[in-house]
């Protein structure tokens, strides 16, 4: 972020150029893009603008530029130092405050959810239930060998959350992939051991033996119970 805050000197020095009636000028809409600089200006206008809506904290369009012409033009800055500099704090204090809370309450929605999933679930023919609280059906048995703790194992797999949103699939991919067993979710490191190579499980992991209360990546909250359909291809010697 402070490097693109940077960069936005340079965008302002360019509007600086362009617009010295008064230090109140609003920048009209149809500044032309005729140089390079205004095009570099432009778009370097952009980086400064996206992050600035990310931080999704109301900015006026209009005060942020005339705070940047202001200390371009080596003016008397309209707010001290202190007040800036606690404000900012005070603003990213209550974002961060903001941010855990909604991932707490995330996580709890996910933990009761995913609990009440279990247990219907755990109903069903066919599911069986291990002591770990591993839940697992068999679409296909296979003949082959079981996979030992330590082995490097060949699969095809697809994820999805219980309300169907797939986060990863080997299959979309076009290609399977190995990985030691012993290296990869609880979930799966004891649900794999179960097959015999040949053989396709579905396999409903509780979010203690998946990714806990961290999530993984943007579709994989805290505390989230997963359904992945595994299919066991090769044990890698």
């Amino acid at each position: 972020m402070n490097i693109k805050l940077m960069m936005l000197g340079l965008v302002a020095a360019g509007l600086v150029a362009c617009a010295q009636e008064s230090d109140t000028t609003v920048l009209q809409q149809d500044v032309s893009l005729d140089t390079e600089i205004q095009k570099l200006s432009y778009a370097m206008g952009m980086d400064v603008g996206r992050s600035l809506k990310e931080l999704d904290a109301g900015i006026d369009a209009d005060a942020f530029t005339l705070a940047v012409r202001d200390a371009l033009a080596g003016q008397t800055m309209r707010l001290d130092d202190a007040s800036a500099v606690k404000m900012k704090q005070d603003f990213f204090r209550k974002k961060q405050e903001e941010r855990m809370a909604k991932r707490a309450a995330e996580a709890e929605e996910n933990k009761v959810k995913g609990e009440a999933f279990l247990a219907d679930n755990a109903k069903k023919a066919g599911v069986k239930v291990t002591a770990s609280g591993l839940q697992y059906e068999v679409i296909t048995m296979g003949d082959g060998e079981k996979p030992k703790a330590d082995s490097k194992v060949k699969v095809h797999y697809r994820g999805t959350t219980i309300d169907g949103v797939e986060f990863d699939s080997s299959y979309s991919r076009g290609q399977p992939i190995s990985f030691p067993l012993n290296g990869v979710i609880k979930g799966w490191s004891e649900g794999v051991a179960l097959m015999p190579v040949g053989s396709k499980f579905r396999f409903f992991i509780p979010s203690e033996l998946a990714y806990g209360e961290r999530g993984a990546g943007a579709k994989i909250g805290p505390n989230s119970t997963l359904i992945f359909e595994v299919e066991l291809l090769a044990i890698e010697k």
